[in-house]
This record gives structure tokens, C-alpha cells and sequence, in this order.
């Protein structure tokens, strides 16, 4: 009863704390309404803005014009000055670098689209800024799209992925981050928009929905934090002496151990964001989107001879997909070091697989195909479907593709297309764009339609193996390596890919997809290997052998080593530099959308693929399969309180002066910093003793210890206190720290940059208070054994603070 009356106490104590600051807040609300200008208002006011009134307050008179109400958390980051700016076509203000009709690759009649990729055998300054002006720029002519401030915070429809707010800051973060961390950069440009901008998300599960409630920073804050990092970029390029190339009379080779490895990685992470930002895009609301000015056009067959049927007919609508012969061969996969490009560290390494022969449709699946499983009821069918498929379609209640728009009465099976800025008329003879899971399904169900595949087993999707095999060999990987420009996106931009004898739809020669059968086919007789939409594969992403991580970026393919992203190939309308070459190696998990198709493949023997678990790829089944197997075995090799990053953050959290030697904080300095978080194992401690429970021995309890913070601050009001943790990791560094031993851990100070520093004890803390603490391994579920089996197992206070917050 006295320790509720105290936390009654302090949680009164606490409102009473609140209700200042919430009036206090109303205050500064007030005031901040009095400023006019459009870019005042700062993310700090969106939060006066959300808590200024009560539920039952009248909002202001503005509010009541606009249907949107704010029972949605992301919307406390609307109507704070930038909507009217960002409303209607953008002027060349918006570009906070080259405008489109100035920047490198605009064409004659005014639109931008993409350079070949550089060749780094030779980089002088001029081109290194060519290229990187056409990446910026590009990407901020995509954002030119968005209409208002409201797209720019409203999560996907899917919640998968953070809004564009982050994306539009998160591209020039990472510029920033990884050139500090290859030394070509000093300092932040700003280090609280270089945290929060920095780590983006992978899909996730398809039921993870708890990732874009916060207060973001304004549009009009990133745009001049945008600027301020173009500026950065272009002294770099133009001043920095690893670049120096003699005034462009000495062009400088560069590889992965240059400095200036990590500037073109920044190129093409913003390549890689100018795509996928390209679909969120495509998933936002028509009515949140316009086309920008210069973007790429829809390819011409959008506006000719589209079909009216709304029951598409083979052979009248699209054209007739005939399974193709292929004589297997050996495939060696792998990019070599010294290829003259930017790769990704999966692309190097080597693996050589022979290949049986197979079967392989003319093209990709057109969505007249895909329209008679629709039709059919093939998403009201779970038969179709592996398990997780069918988990997923029921959770997002999917009856046809996401891109497709219905536009007759319900079951008329009537449908019109979603591209990136547009709702068009349905082009049957476009592929279908679908998830790795309807892919499956439709195979399926084809297999089931037809009877036989032309083999004795059923239509499957291609491999990585096999889709090297069916690209035309002037742009193989064999040929690529015996001549640079064999990688057709080293020689051609995006103006030059859609002619000539190996045309395709890539490097954003247009801005949609296009008939699967307007370009020519390769030597094999398949159309669309490269280009128009990425195709599924039945291989999981996967490291080749002799795989390294690159030092600046260590975690960008590991993660995905899971079993749970499925391997897409080829590339799409809008991939371009790196996603275009041939040896590009992309993933996204089955359940995701991309620009991204599928073509069926049958083969007598088994699918060439590589997979990271046994069995066949059933989606996410296999790898949640796999982790699901019971092993009574005790281990603590995957356990992450055994690692030393948690124990780098456990001793930061529980000794906060660590640092103070070095001078570093022990939290970054910003407006809004939580520093009220600081001490907190101490501070439970104290409130433990401000209780002041009946002493009987003197004994105090610290279930749950971590590194030992709190049960030193115990000892300094007990004269014993018995504390454990489930970490041995964890209880060896109290017991370190206990003995005398200076422990020193990395504290991150930004991104990937992190600095050693040396634990430091809280005042009042020597080595006679320190010896009062008995450190022990164990389990808080086996608290009665250790009370049977310890002479002594009683205690006048008992702590679990890190056990329960």
C-alpha cells in the first residue's frame, strides 16, 4: 500500500508536470500561429499543434473546410506552411541543384532521362558532377509528383514502407554519412536530419504496420537541408584531392578501395530510392500526384490503339505467349573486382552452375493473361496459393492486382491501369505487375488450366541461371567481361535504349511499361530480358562465394541473406545505372510490389536455383518454417544480448558519464534530445530507496541487472545486494567493471561513425560500495530455485527495472 501511495504520488506529480508543459505548449502554439510565412512552421510546432486542444475544443475556422480529420497520427504533420508551395506544377525553385532543362541528359525536346553509367577506369571532376547532377535531379523531378503537403506523410496504403518525407530526406543523408565514413567528409552537414533520415526500412512483414508515427521535419526544412548537402557534394567533386584529375588532363581510376568509391555509392543508392520511391508513388492516391514537367513519357502505345474490350482476347488484345525451347549451358555468375563500374558488394564473388535445358515463355505474362485468372476466381481460390500467399492476399483482401483500377460494376471483371502519375485505360498487352505470391499462384493455376506444362512437371518461374542464359549475348555476362560496353548501360543512356537492334525498356527511356512485344526478341527468340518490368525468380538473394561486405556500406545485402527475399532479374522501365547492368543482383520480399513481373519457365529436371533453405521457396513459409524448428539444444549463439552492440548500448545506457573523458556525449545534441532519458537504471534505484521499504537484513534483489549501473547505485543504500542477468556477456562486464578493469565500448556519434569511450561511474560510486554486489548469471523465471538453493534468498527491496521497462 505505501508503494502505491507513492506511485500514485509520483504519477500525480508527473500530470501536474504535463499539464505545464501542455499549457505551456498551447502558449507557444499560439504565438507560432501569429508567423505567416509559408516555410515558418517547424516539426517542434507540430507537436504544440497536436496537443493544443481538447477533445472537446472547437478547431480553428480552416479546419473545417477539408474533410481529413486528425484521428490519424501522421497527420500532425500537415498544414504547417509548405502545402500551397507544394501544390499545383513546380517552378525551377524547387530544384535544389541543376534544373531539368539545364541538367545532364535532357534531350532536345526538353525531357531528362538517364546517363549511361560511368566507367571509373577514368573519372575526371566534370563527369563525376554530370553524373551526379542527372542523379539528383532526376529524383527530385520525381518528387515534382507529389501534389501538397499531404503525400509527402501519409504512410503507404500498406504500411510497409516510411512515408516520402523520409525519402526525400533520406538520399542525401546517405551521401553525407558514408563519404564521413570513408574520410572524404569532416563533419555532419546536419547531424539530427543525418540520424533520423539514415536507416530506412525493409519491407517487413506483410502485417507490420507500426513504423511512420512521428513528427517528421517539414518539407521546406529538407529542402534546405537538400540544398546545403548539393553544395557539400559539388565542393567535394570539384575540390577534394583524391579526385584531383590534373584540370581533366589525368582522368582517376577508381575501385573499392578509393575513397571516392563511397561518392558513386551515393549515386546509386539515390537511383535505387528514384525507383522504388517511382512505386510508392504509383500506390498513392491518384488525386495526391500530377506528372512533373520533363519526366520521361508514357510509352506511345498508352495513346494508340488501345483496346476497348473489357473480356481481353489472345491473339486480338495481346498476343499469344508460346513456350520456347532453351539448350541448357554452364553459367558463371559473378562481377570481377576490377570491372571499370559501381557494384554492389553481392555482385562480386563467382559461381559457375550448369544449367539442363528448360522451356521458357515468349514474354512476360501479359495482364490479358493474368485477366482470365482473375476471372476465374484464382484470388477466391486457396488452393492456388502456398500458405504465407494466402495469409498475405486474405490480410490486404486482394481481388485483382494492386495496379489495376475497377471501373465497371463488381464481377463485370472491368479494369483500367495505374501507372506512377496516371489512371489509363487497361493495356492488355502490358505485363502484369504482381508480387512473387501471385506469381506462384498463377503458375498454379496454369499448370492445373492446361493439364501439363511441356514438361512432365508443373510451370514454374525462371532462375537467375536461366535468365543470363535467354539474354541476348551481345550484353551477356561473357561478354561484358571481355568488353566493358558489352554492359549495354555503360554506353547508352535512356534517350538511345529504346532503338536499335538490342532496344529495350530501361534506363528510363519511358515512364510506364510497354507491350511485351514492341521490342525486338534475343538470339533465343524471348523478348523483354532485360527491361520493361523485373521478373520473379524461384532463387533466393543469395551471396556468391568469396563474397566480402564493403567497409562503408556493411549491411547492405547481409541482412536480406534470409531466405525470406526472393531474387528479381533484368530490370524494369525504371531502373537505371546500376539496376541496368548485367550484373546486377536485386531482392524484395514475395509479398512486395516493384515494377515487376514473371514469365513461365518448365523444365524436366529440378529448378537451377539457389536457396538458402531446403525445399522449395514458398514465400516467407520456408525461412518462418525453418526458424520455427524446436532445438532443445541450449545455445546462445543467436541470442543479440551476447552481442558486443548490445553490450556497447547497455553500458552507454547504464553508466552515462562514459564519455565525459573524451568529450563525448552521451547523447546527440539537438533541439530534442531526450535527455530526460539519461540515469535511468539510476533513477529507479533512487525511487526504490525514496520508498523506503522496512529494513530487515539490508538486502536488495536486482532481477534483470544488464551491465550492473543500477545494482551499483543499490549498493550505495544496501550493504548487499545479489543481482543477475540472462546475459553472461552482460554479467562478465559487471564483474569486469566491479573488479577495477577500465572497460572502454564504441558509442555511435552518427551513422555508421562511432568513437571508443571509457566507462565512467556514476558519483558515489568506489570500490567499497562496488564490492557489496554479488553478480550471477540466471534466469528471473527460476527465481523459487534460487531461493531453495541459496543460504540466504530474502530481501527488503527487490528491483526489475530492466526487466519490465
Amino acid at each position: 500500500i505505501t508503494t502505491l501511495d507513492a506511485l500514485k504520488t509520483s504519477n500525480n506529480a508527473i500530470g501536474n508536470r504535463f499539464n505545464s508543459c501542455r499549457t505551456t505548449l498551447r502558449e507557444n502554439a499560439a504565438a507560432a500561429r501569429t508567423i505567416s510565412t509559408r516555410r515558418a512552421k517547424s516539426s517542434g510546432a507540430a507537436v504544440a499543434s497536436a496537443l493544443e486542444y481538447d477533445d472537446d475544443d472547437t478547431p480553428p475556422a480552416s479546419y473545417k473546410d477539408v474533410e481529413r480529420t486528425r484521428k490519424e497520427a501522421w497527420m500532425v504533420n500537415l498544414d504547417r506552411g509548405d502545402n500551397e508551395w507544394l501544390t499545383g506544377p513546380r517552378s525551377n525553385e524547387w530544384y535544389t541543384g541543376k534544373s531539368p532543362l539545364h541538367c545532364p541528359g535532357v534531350d532536345s525536346k526538353g525531357i531528362l532521362r538517364s546517363l549511361p553509367l560511368p566507367n571509373l577506369s577514368g573519372v575526371t571532376r566534370q563527369a563525376a558532377l554530370e553524373y551526379f547532377d542527372n542523379s539528383w535531379t532526376l529524383f527530385e523531378m520525381l518528387f515534382a509528383g507529389l501534389k501538397g503537403d499531404e503525400p509527402f506523410y501519409r504512410p503507404p496504403v500498406h504500411g510497409l514502407r516510411h512515408p516520402q518525407i523520409f525519402y526525400y530526406g533520406h538520399t542525401p543523408c546517405l551521401y553525407i554519412n558514408k563519404l564521413r565514413v570513408a574520410g572524404v567528409l569532416e563533419k555532419p552537414v546536419n547531424a539530427y536530419f543525418e540520424s533520423i533520415f539514415e536507416v530506412g526500412v525493409d519491407e517487413m512483414l506483410w502485417d507490420d504496420m507500426h513504423k511512420n508515427d512521428m513528427v517528421w521535419p517539414t518539407v521546406s526544412e529538407v529542402y534546405e537541408y537538400r540544398k546545403d548537402v548539393y553544395d557539400t557534394i559539388v565542393h567535394a567533386i570539384r575540390t577534394h584531392p583524391c579526385l584531383d584529375d590534373k584540370g581533366g588532363a589525368e582522368p582517376v581510376s577508381l575501385n573499392q578501395d578509393h575513397p571516392m568509391w563511397s561518392l558513386f555509392m551515393g549515386f546509386e543508392h539515390e537511383r535505387i530510392h528514384l525507383e522504388t520511391s517511382s512505386v510508392l508513388f504509383r500506390e498513392t492516391p491518384i488525386e495526391l500526384v500530377q506528372r512533373p514537367a520533363h519526366f520521361p513519357t508514357l510509352h506511345p502505345s498508352v495513346y494508340n490503339n488501345t483496346s476497348k474490350a473489357t473480356q481481353p482476347v489472345e491473339g486480338v488484345d495481346f498476343p499469344a505467349n508460346q513456350m520456347i525451347p532453351v539448350k541448357g549451358k554452364d553459367i558463371k555468375l559473378g562481377k570481377p573486382l576490377d570491372f571499370p563500374s559501381y557494384g554492389w558488394d553481392n555482385e562480386y564473388g563467382e559461381r559457375s552452375m550448369t544449367v539442363p535445358d528448360f522451356y521458357a515463355s515468349e514474354h512476360m505474362i501479359t495482364n490479358g493473361e493474368f485477366w482470365q485468372f482473375v476471372a476465374d476466381g484464382g484470388y477466391r481460390n486457396k488452393k492456388y496459393w502456398c500458405e504465407d500467399g494466402w495469409a498475405w492476399r486474405t490480410h490486404r483482401n486482394l481481388k485483382w492486382p494492386f495496379f489495376w483500377k475497377q471501373v465497371g460494376p463488381a464481377g463485370s471483371h472491368e479494369y483500367g491501369l495505374r501507372t506512377i502519375f496516371e489512371e489509363v485505360p487497361m493495356r492488355w498487352d502490358w505485363p502484369v505487375d504482381v508480387t512473387y505470391y501471385e506469381s506462384k499462384a498463377y503458375c498454379k493455376y496454369k499448370s492445373e488450366r492446361d493439364g501439363d506444362s511441356p514438361t512432365s512437371k508443373p510451370y514454374r518461374l525462371l532462375t537467375e541461371v536461366e535468365h543470363h542464359i535467354i539474354r541476348h549475348p551481345r550484353h551477356s555476362l561473357d561478354a561484358a567481361r571481355d568488353d566493358v560496353s558489352a554492359d549495354k548501360v555503360m554506353v547508352t543512356s535512356g534517350s538511345e535504349f529504346a532503338h536499335g537492334e538490342t532496344a529495350a525498356n530501361l534506363n528510363m527511356a519511358y515512364s510506364s511499361s510497354s507491350p511485351v512485344d514492341s521490342f525486338p526478341p534475343s538470339e533465343s527468340g524471348h523478348r523483354d530480358t532485360i527491361g520493361n518490368n523485373w521478373e520473379w525468380t524461384e532463387d533466393h538473394f543469395n551471396p556468391l562465394k568469396n563474397f566480402e561486405v564493403h567497409h562503408v556500406y556493411d549491411d547492405f545485402s547481409t541482412p536480406c541473406f534470409d531466405g525470406k527475399h526472393s531474387m528479381i532479374v533484368g530490370g524494369s522501365f525504371m531502373s537505371t545505372g546500376d539496376e541496368a547492368s548485367v550484373f546486377a543482383r536485386f531482392h524484395f520480399r514475395p509479398h512486395f510490389l516493384q515494377h515487376s513481373g514473371f514469365r513461365l519457365v518448365a523444365s524436366e529436371e529440378d529448378a537451377p536455383a539457389t536457396q538458402l533453405f531446403p525445399g522449395s521457396f514458398a514465400g516467407q513459409a520456408a525461412a518462418r518454417d525453418e526458424e520455427n524448428q524446436v532445438d532443445d539444444t541450449p545455445s546462445t549463439d543467436n541470442n543479440v544480448y551476447e552481442t558486443d552492440d548490445s553490450l556497447a548500448m547497455y553500458l552507454g545506457l547504464h553508466f552515462p558519464l562514459s564519455g565525459s573523458k573524451e568529450n563525448i556525449h552521451p547523447i546527440m545534441q539537438h533541439e530534442h534530445a531526450p535527455t530526460h532519458g539519461l540515469r535511468f537504471p539510476q533513477r529507479v534505484a533512487e525511487l526504490l530507496c525514496k520508498l523506503k521499504p522496512v529494513r530487515t537484513n539490508n538486502r536488495a534483489l536486482d532481477v534483470g541487472c544488464a551491465v550492473g549501473g543500477s545494482s551499483f547505485e543499490l549498493a550505495k543504500s544496501f550493504e548487499h545486494v545479489e543481482a543477475f542477468d540472462f546475459s553472461n556477456n552482460f554479467v562478465e562486464a559487471a564483474k569486469r567493471i566491479q573488479a577495477g578493469e577500465e572497460l572502454s565500448f564504441r558509442v555511435p556519434v552518427e551513422g555508421d561513425i562511432s568513437e571508443e569511450v571509457s566507462v565512467v561511474h556514476d558519483q558515489g560510486v568506489d570500490s567499497d560500495v562496488m564490492k557489496r554486489v554479488n553478480f550471477f548469471q540466471g534466469d528471473a523465471c527460476a527465481l523459487s530455485e534460487y531461493a531453495d538453493s541459496k543460504e540466504e534468498f530474502t530481501f527488503d527491496a527487490v528491483m526489475l527495472s530492466n526487466l519490465l521497462c
